[in-house]
């Protein structure tokens, strides 16, 4: 029996909560110029680098109207996956933080498809449509415009409640719902994320240079990774955490809100960078089976354990990473061979370490919001 006090929000509310989600609001679905025109120029800036789909859609991508004009309402969700840990102090290879439990895509549209499903049983004359990152939806200006965060300066939504650490889905709907507050931004005058930045990948405060960022580096980028990066990258082998994890809203975040399929994998806190390098096709795709990572493909992704390797001083890799010298992906063998020369390199008192016969070896809406900082 519905109880008649409960608005159709309240309503909404109550069953994304139930359905795992952490944080939800409401927004309308009308285009804003503003945010179409500020993901134009970071396009036209070239700000997206190989990411051309963002380029190739851009006209639905700008704003929910643009993709469908029936669309009346939009509903922003976030789901949780606070760390239990410091994802800084890792000293081994580093995988980011949302990558370390199952695949976020896999999670959110399920639980996306069943609020839809009651949805429809609730209103059923109404429409809707469901989308998890891969659509061209600007999902973090979005998240702002219903109120369940604010864009911060590292061009990710950040929450009161849950720090930097969600996961954003939408949905569109033919219904009209009450819109929520805007939420404001509540950087002020920290730059904390900005400063913390490996690589200078932001060109201002609010604005990503994806063409410098760690993340789309050993994520999107499916070339040789360019050199004046390798170092920067460290022991990052997919993604960075590094703006995210210094945010100072982060301490408001609790694992007690996470959803349990983000309960991230022991092993993917702390890998073995040997064994990742052994990796061959087979066991990259059995080893992370319903993780994110494995839409990278192999390649890439031992790929990016190279620079780690290269970048790590230890010697007991040098055999592993020899063996990719000749790997029959010609990224993977020059990451491997600068690698090597890295790890060869005259130590400061002047030894190098021996070599030996190298054998032949067998893949938001970025634009951010002006800033508005509070005192």
């Amino acid at each position: 029996m519905v109880n008649p006090a409960l608005t159709m929000e309240d309503r909404l509310r109550a069953k994304a909560h139930e359905l795992g989600f952490a944080t939800v609001g409401f927004t309308s679905a009308v285009d804003d110029p503003v945010r179409a025109a500020r993901l134009h120029e970071w396009l036209a800036e070239g700000n997206h680098g190989d990411m051309a789909w963002m380029q190739d859609r851009a006209d639905v991508r700008q704003g929910p109207q643009s993709l469908w004009p029936e669309a009346r309402s939009v509903i922003a969700l976030g789901m949780s996956y606070a760390p239990g840990h410091d994802p800084l102090s890792i000293d081994g290879p580093r995988i980011s933080v949302y990558a370390q439990g199952r695949d976020y895509h896999d999670v959110l549209k399920k639980a996306l498809k069943a609020l839809a499903r009651w949805m429809v049983g609730e209103w059923p004359d109404s429409q809707l449509k469901v989308f998890v990152d891969t659509a061209p939806v600007m999902e973090k200006p979005l998240g702002q415009a219903a109120g369940i965060g604010w864009q911060g300066k590292h061009t990710n939504l950040v929450s009161r409640e849950h720090g930097s650490w969600l996961f954003l889905g939408a949905i569109y709907t033919t219904l009209e719902l009450a819109p929520d507050a805007v939420e404001v931004d509540h950087c002020g005058s920290c730059n904390a994320c900005q400063t913390a930045c490996p690589t200078d990948a932001f060109v201002a405060p609010y604005k990503l240079d994806a063409r410098r960022c760690i993340s789309y580096l050993t994520i999107e980028h499916a070339g040789p990774i360019p050199e004046e990066f390798r170092a920067a990258i460290g022991n990052r082998i997919y993604g960075c955490d590094d703006c995210l994890a210094v945010c100072p809203w982060n301490k408001f975040a609790d694992t007690a809100a996470r959803h349990l399929a983000f309960t991230p994998r022991e092993e993917l806190i702390a890998p073995d960078l040997a064994e990742l390098l052994a990796l061959d096709d087979a066991a990259f795709r059995a080893k992370f089976s319903g993780s994110p990572i494995k839409r990278v493909g192999r390649n890439r992704f031992v790929r990016n354990c190279l620079i780690a390797a290269g970048n790590s001083g230890d010697l007991a890799l040098v055999e592993h990473v020899e063996a990719l010298t000749g790997d029959c992906d010609e990224v993977v063998a020059e990451a491997a061979r600068w690698a090597l020369a890295q790890l060869k390199a005259p130590t400061p008192s002047g030894e190098g370490v021996g070599g030996g016969a190298c054998p032949v070896a067998a893949a938001q809406d970025q634009q951010p919001p002006p800033p508005n900082p509070l005192p």
